[in-house]
């Protein structure tokens, strides 16, 4: 998909209780409205986290660095207000043919299918960009959220003992759950 494509993307989502939610690219415009998604967000929901969202400045740093081509960030907005964000991590060199996926949400947006939409509209994307796989690195702990991976069809590949550490110093493991976008054909 073309950068410029990219830019002008949009779609409207229904959810099962009938909210309708704007699914388009961040701008750099978007980033006081990030800050606001985030700040509220509790020690439980940061911790597995990469980053520590609640920093503004860390929310600004992804604003003033924003490269589609790196990075497609997703928002999710009712009206004006965003109600999530999910991304798709772009990599370089001999993986450049895999993504990386994360996704955040408002609190009142979880277990409404938003999470759902927002990945089945990273994989159309993913796809549109050729991608022939998509990673989600999920800390086990997080049964509920790897088992709406795995309804979206990613597959549990491998488990990183010990890999990911938490703010408080204890150590997790890591699930690592891959979608292929291409089935592979085998010759004979």
């Amino acid at each position: 998909m073309l950068l410029k494509q990219l830019e002008t993307y949009r779609k409207i989502v229904k959810l099962p209780d009938g909210v309708s939610v704007l699914l388009r690219p961040m701008t750099p415009d978007d980033c006081e409205a990030l800050v606001a998604l985030f700040s509220p967000a509790s020690d439980e929901d940061v911790r597995y986290l990469h980053h520590d969202v609640r920093d503004p400045e860390v929310v600004r740093a992804w604003c003033d660095e924003l490269d589609l081509a790196r990075v497609l960030p997703l928002m999710a907005l009712v009206r004006e207000r965003v109600v999530g964000q999910a991304t798709l991590h772009f990599r370089k060199g001999p993986e450049r043919h895999i993504g990386e996926v994360r996704i955040f949400l408002a609190k009142d947006y979880r277990r409404r299918g938003l999470g759902t939409k927002m990945m089945e509209t990273l994989i159309e994307l993913a796809r549109k960009h050729d991608l022939q796989s998509l990673v989600a690195e999920i800390v086990t702990d997080q049964a509920k959220l790897i088992k709406a991976f795995q309804g979206l069809g990613f597959e549990w590949c491998c488990t990183l003992e010990d890999y990911f550490m938490l703010p408080d110093g204890d150590v997790r493991d890591v699930a690592i759950l891959m979608l292929r976008l291409r089935t592979k054909t085998g010759e004979f």
